[in-house]
C-alpha cells in the first residue's frame, strides 16, 4: 500500500509540473502571437539565452532578442501554435514547440528549470522551416 501511495503522489506531482511547464511555454506563445513583451517575459529567466544558426551561429539574451520591437499589436496574419512534446526530469524539463506563420514555421526547443519553485525557460534554440507554396 505504501508503494502505491508513493507512486500516486509522484504521478500527481509530475502532472502538476507538466501543467506548470505548459503554462510557462504558453506565456511565451501568447506573448509571441500577441506581440506582448510583458506576457512573454513571464516565461523566461532573466539570463535565458536564445541560439540559432542563420548565416552563422548566433546567441543573444532571449528576452532582449525576442521583445525588441514588440509593441503589443497582435500579428495580422494567422499564426498556429502547438506544444509538440514536454519531457520532465525532476527540476529540469524540455519542450518542443511549433509556431506556424503563413510562409514559415519556427521549431523551438526550450529548456526549462524549476527556479525557486517556478518553471522558467533558461534557453531556447530554434530552426526556421520555410513552407512550400
Amino acid at each position: 500500500m505504501v508503494i502505491v501511495t508513493t507512486i500516486t503522489t509522484e504521478l500527481q506531482a509530475q502532472q502538476t509540473d507538466l501543467q506548470l511547464v505548459e503554462k510557462t511555454v504558453n506565456y511565451y506563445l501568447t506573448g509571441l502571437v500577441n506581440n506582448d513583451a510583458k506576457t512573454l517575459k513571464k516565461a523566461y529567466h532573466p539570463t535565458a539565452t536564445m541560439k540559432w544558426i542563420g548565416d552563422d551561429y548566433k546567441e543573444v539574451n532571449a528576452i532582449k532578442g525576442l521583445t525588441e520591437g514588440m509593441d503589443g499589436t497582435p500579428h495580422k496574419e494567422k499564426i498556429n501554435t502547438r506544444v509538440v512534446s514536454v519531457n520532465i526530469a525532476g527540476d529540469a524539463a524540455s519542450a518542443q514547440l511549433e509556431i506556424q506563420f503563413p510562409t514559415f514555421t519556427y521549431i523551438d526547443f526550450m529548456h526549462l528549470l524549476k527556479v525557486d519553485g517556478e518553471w522558467k525557460i533558461v534557453s531556447k534554440i530554434y530552426y526556421t522551416r520555410q513552407e512550400s507554396k
